[in-house]
C-alpha cells in the first residue's frame, strides 16, 4: 500500500524527512508500505540467520569441534550476548555519525561476511578436527587454537553485523511513516505488527527448516543459506534507496548522560542554590522531542551540572547542562534497580539454547519409524509458547484483571515483569525435576526418555518472555523521558546481553568448582549422563528466587512518574518476540 497524495496536493512535502538527495521528501513518492516492505525483508533474513546459527551452535561445538558441554554453552551465550551489547554501539553510531540507512547497509554487509566465513569453516577440512566416533569416551581430538580462532572470527563478525542491524532496522522502518499524519500513524502501528510477524516467521524457519538442513544435509548448506539470505536482504534493501525517507541525526542519549556526569564532577565543589529555579534551564520546551521535567531531590549531586558559573559566556554541554537534562539522567538512575533485577530472567532464558538443547540430544527424538526431530528444533516449542501466550494475555488475562485492578491494561508493567520472573523460576524447577527423571531412565533402562518431557521448561520460559518482555518494554518506554527513547530500549537490550554473559560466568564458575577433581562428579560433564545438570538448574532456581525477592523490594520502592507518557498498548504488544528489543531502538528520539 503506497501513500496517496492528500488534499489534491501531489507534491506535498514533509518537514522532518528528506529523500536520498537531501531534498524535502514528497509524501506521495516516498516512504509508506513500499519502503517498509523492503526493510522487513532485511529483518526477516537477519532473524532467520542469527537464530539459525545460535539454536544449533551448541551441537556443532560438541559434535564437530569436540568441546565440552560447558565450553559449548558459553560459546553460544557469549555469541548472543555480544550481539545484543553491540547493538548499543550500533545505535550510538547511527544516532551520532552515520544515520540508520548507512548503518543498516554497512552492518548487513558485515553480518554477511561473518556468515560466509562460518560457512567456509565448515567446508575446509583443515578448519575442523578429525571426526570422532565415540564422543562420550573423551578421547576425541579437540579443535586447535587456529580452528577455534577462525570459528570465533566468524561468529563475532556475525555478532557485530547483527548488533548494527538491531540498532537501526526497526527505527528506519518507522521513519517511513509520518507521525503527524493520522493515516500514516495508524500504518506505522500496523508496521510494528508486521515487524513482529516477520521476526516470528524468521524464528520459526530458523528452528525448523535451517536446523533440519544443518543436521541432515550439512552445516555448509545451512550456513550457506544464511549467507545467501543476508546478501539477498541487503540487495532488496539497497534497491529501495530512491524511495526511502531519511531523518536528521538526533545524537545519542549516552552523550547526554556523559555530559551531565562530567559537568557535575567539574563543579562538585560549588554550593547548590537553595531554589531549583536558580539552576540553568530554558523556558518552555527544551527542544524537539524534549519536555521539561520537574526537579527532584534525589541524587542532588547531579544538580551541580546545572549550576551557573558565568552567565555572560556561552558554555558547552560538558560545562553546563540544563536542569531538564539533569532530571532525565536522574530518571534513568531511578530505573536501574528494576533494570538490574531483570537480568536474571534472561540468564534463565539462555539455557533454552544451550543445556536444554544438549538434553535433547540424549533423549528419544523419533516421531514414527524414520523421522527424528533435530535437537535444536525443540526451541520451536519455545517460540510457539510465546505466540500462544500473547493472545491469551491480550484477550483473557487483561479483561479479567482489569475488573479487579481498574487499570485499563489489566496489570502494571512491573507486575507483568514479576509474573515473568516467577514463570522463569518455575521453569528451572521443572527442568531440574525432568533432568533427574531423564538420568534415572538413562541409567536404569536402555530406552531413553522421550524428548517431549522438555516441553514444560520451554513453555514456561516462553510464557515468561511474553510477560517479562511486554512488561520491560512498556516500563522503559513509559518511564523514560521523551527525549531519551533510544536510552529506554538501550537499557532493555543490555539486560538481554548481560543475561547471556551472567550465564557464561555461572557456567564457568560451576564447571571450575564442581569439576571431576572435586570428587563428587562434574555438574556440567561433557557426557550429561555422567553429570549433575539438575544441580545447575536448582542453582538457577534458587538464584531466581533471591532475585525475585530483591525485585519485589525494588518494585515497591519505585514510584511511577506523576504524568506517565501514554503508551499505545497495541503498539507495545505487537513488539513482543524472541529478540524484539530492536523495535524502538534508535527511533523516536
Amino acid at each position: 500500500m503506497v501513500n496517496q497524495p492528500q488534499n489534491n496536493e501531489p507534491s506535498k512535502t514533509l518537514s522532518d524527512a528528506w529523500d536520498h538527495k537531501g531534498r524535502p521528501a514528497v509524501q506521495s513518492r516516498s516512504g509508506g508500505w513500499t519502503s517498509a516492505a523492503m526493510i522487513l525483508v532485511v529483518e526477516l533474513n537477519e532473524r532467520m540467520t542469527t537464530l539459525g546459527i545460535a539454536v544449533n551452535l551448541v551441537t556443532y561445538m560438541t559434535v564437530t569441534m569436540h568441546l565440552g558441554n560447558a565450553a559449548a554453552a558459553n560459546a553460544v551465550t557469549n555469541f548472543m550476548g555480544t550481539s545484543f551489547i553491540l547493538s548499543l554501539l550500533g545505535g550510538f553510531i547511527a544516532d551520532t555519525f552515520l544515520g540508520r540507512y548507512v548503518t543498516i547497509a554497512i552492518f548487513a554487509a558485515v553480518q554477511a561476511s561473518g556468515v560466509v566465513i562460518l560457512a567456509i569453516s565448515t567446508v575446509a577440512p583443515g578448519l575442523r578436527p578429525p571426526p570422532c566416533a565415540d564422543l562420550a569416551s573423551g578421547g576425541c581430538a579437540k579443535a586447535s587454537g587456529v580452528q577455534l580462532g577462525v570459528l570465533y572470527l566468524a561468529l563475532y563478525t556475525t555478532a557485530l553485523g547483527t548488533g548494527g542491524l538491531k540498532s537501526s532496522v526497526s527505527g528506519f522502518g518507522s521513519d517511513q511513516f509520518d507521525e503527524n499524519d493520522r493515516e500514516e500513524k495508524n500504518q506505522m502501528i500496523r508496521f510494528f505488527h508486521w515487524f513482529f510477524f516477520f521476526i516470528s516467521l524468521g524464528s520459526l524457519v530458523a528452528v525448523t527448516v535451517l536446523v533440519y538442513v544443518q543436521d541432515n544435509v550439512g552445516r555448509r548448506w545451512g550456513y550457506g543459506i544464511c549467507a545467501a539470505s543476508i546478501v539477498v536482504g541487503l540487495v532488496v534493501f539497497l534497491s529501495g534507496t530512491r524511495r526511502y525517507r531519511f531523518k536528521k541525526l538526533v545524537g545519542s542519549p549516552l552523550t547526554q548522560i556523559a555530559a551531565v556526569a562530567v559537568a557535575a564532577w567539574r563543579k562538585r565543589g560549588l554550593e547548590l542554590p537553595s531554589e531549583p529555579s536558580m539552576l540553568h534551564d530554558v523556558d518552555g520546551s527544551t527542544g524537539p522531542g524534549k519536555q521539561r521535567v520537574p526537579h527532584s531531590k534525589q541524587f542532588r549531586f547531579l544538580d551541580h551540572a546545572a549550576v551557573i558559573v558565568n552567565s555572560t559566556t556561552e558554555q558547552s554541554k560538558w560545562e553546563l547542562s540544563t536542569l531538564t537534562d539533569v532530571e532525565e539522567v536522574k530518571i534513568v538512575i531511578r530505573m536501574l534497580p528494576i533494570w538490574a533485577t531483570t537480568i536474571m530472567f534472561w540468564c534463565v532464558y539462555a539455557q533454552m539454547t544451550t543445556f536444554s538443547v544438549s538434553q535433547a540430544t540424549k533423549m528419544d527424538r523419533h516421531i514414527g519409524p524414520s523421522f527424528e526431530i533435530p535437537s535444536g528444533s525443540l526451541t520451536a516449542f519455545f517460540v510457539g509458547s510465546i505466540l500462544v501466550t500473547v493472545p491469551i494475555y491480550d484477550r483473557i488475562i487483561i479483561p479479567i484483571t482489569r475488573r479487579f485492578t481498574g487499570n485499563p491494561y489489566g496489570i502494571t508493567p512491573l507486575q507483568r515483569i514479576g509474573v515473568g520472573l516467577i514463570l522463569s523460576m518455575l521453569a528451572m524447577v521443572a527442568a531440574a525435576l525432568i533432568e533427574i527423571k531423564r538420568l534415572k531412565a538413562a541409567r536404569s533402562t536402555t530406552v531413553p526418555l522421550r524428548v517431549f518431557w522438555l516441553v514444560p521448561q520451554f513453555f514456561l520460559v516462553g510464557s515468561g518472555v511474553a510477560f517479562t518482555y511486554i512488561g520491560q518494554l512498556d516500563f522503559f518506554l513509559r518511564e523514560c523521558p521523551k527525549g531519551m527513547k533510544t536510552m529506554s530500549t538501550g537499557l532493555f537490550l543490555s539486560t538481554l546481553a548481560l543475561g547471556f554473559f551472567v550465564s557464561s560466568g555461572l557456567v564457568a564458575i560451576v564447571h571450575l568448582v564442581t569439576g571431576e577433581s572435586g570428587g563428587h562428579g562434574a555438574w556440567l560433564a561433557n557426557d550429561l549422563n555422567r553429570g549433575k545438570l539438575y544441580n545447575f538448574y536448582w542453582l538457577l532456581a534458587v538464584l531466581s528466587l533471591v532475585n525475585f525477592g530483591v525485585y519485589v523490594l525494588s518494585a515497591r520502592w519505585y514510584v511511577y512518574k506523576e504524568s506517565p507518557e501514554v503508551v499505545v498498548e497495541v503498539e507495545v504488544g505487537s513488539m513482543v518476540g524472541l529478540e524484539l528489543t530492536e523495535v524502538e531502538a534508535g527511533s523516536r528520539a
